[in-house]
């Protein structure tokens, strides 16, 4: 099979199509042909060894996708052959075939196509986690959402606005803002003074929870945003870690909550995995909820898709399609 290897930490130019054995699913693992794989940020974090991602090159790159089952190994009662399934963390993913663990996959329901899952499997749930537990946005709540055109950011622009929430958006240019509005935002800002005019959206006193998926540029701005008693939700890095807080800030703020969630935390068990990928599934099989996919690649352009991914030259989520 065609797979993308990772042959060393480091840049793009470390990611090589090559031709790998076939992989045979062993006990509890089903065996997939892959049809559409997401492309993340956490697959340059495991590119170059950032975040605490570990694992010794050489190895496939990746771990989400969609695909239809091929073959079971022993022990599987979930899933058969030529069912469709979706998974937000099968390592090895950048290849025309991967083996996902049982209580890693989740079945992809009719209304909602492979490419659609595969987009919205990873950053739907967490847009999901972040808008119903870490922070609950209540109706009514100014909720302050950075890099609204992302993938997650459009995604969690509407998740927000179904609950009720009022949504100041932040972007990077004209075509970007006009996307977050498509998804409901009901103010689009630029990344300047971003922090006095959130404050003055929402009435003087600050936004009830900031969700910051950019990091280092916008972290101290972020925080001066929130209201006492505020929250501020860092649940990514693109711009680099910010610098170590003192913790006396977030009382000098106002009694200010600080957290870092991460998805593996929100989808701990096959149960609650399930539940919340199949909540998600199903607000966009009623079409509750548009996933947008903003660019699709072939397989061997995989150094592309993440270099404009690391560049935040992209909207919504890009693919990579192995076929």
């Amino acid at each position: 099979m065609r797979a993308i290897v990772v042959t060393e930490k480091g840049g793009p130019e470390v990611l090589e199509l090559r031709d790998e054995p076939d992989p045979e699913p062993g006990p509890g693992q089903l065996l997939v042909d892959v049809e559409a794989i997401g492309v993340n940020f956490r697959d340059i974090y495991e590119r170059d060894g950032a975040g605490g991602y570990a694992g010794d090159p050489p190895f496939v790159a990746g771990a989400e996708g969609a695909g239809t089952v091929a073959a079971v190994g022993d022990g599987v009662h979930d899933f058969s052959v030529g069912d469709r399934v979706a998974w937000a963390a099968a390592p090895g993913s950048y290849a025309e075939r991967v083996v996902v663990d049982d209580g890693a996959a989740v079945p992809v329901p009719d209304g909602v196509g492979t490419e659609i899952a595969a987009a919205a499997i990873l950053q739907g749930m967490t847009a999901h986690y972040l808008a119903i537990d870490t922070y609950a946005v209540q109706p009514h709540d100014p909720v302050l959402v950075h890099a609204a055109a992302g993938g997650v950011g459009l995604l969690l622009t509407q998740i927000v606005k179904l609950r009720g929430g009022r949504v100041i958006a932040t972007t990077g240019s004209d075509e970007k803002a006009a996307l977050a509005r498509g998804a409901g935002a009901d103010h689009v800002l630029g990344y300047d003074g971003f922090a006095d005019k959130a404050r003055e959206l929402a009435g003087g006193a600050g936004v009830a929870v900031v969700y910051d998926g950019v990091g280092k540029a916008t972290f101290d701005d972020s925080v001066k945003a929130l209201r006492p008693r505020g929250c501020m939700v860092l649940y990514g890095a693109a711009s680099g870690q910010p610098d170590p807080v003192d913790v006396q800030r977030l009382h000098g703020g106002g009694s200010l909550y600080l957290t870092r969630p991460g998805l593996p935390h929100y989808i701990a068990t096959t149960h609650e995995l399930r539940f919340r990928a199949a909540e998600v599934f199903g607000w966009i099989a009623d079409r509750r909820l548009d996933v947008r996919i903003g660019a699709r690649h072939p397989l061997e352009d995989a150094r592309q898709a993440q270099e404009d991914l690391a560049a935040r030259k992209t909207t919504g989520k890009v693919l990579l399609l192995p076929r």
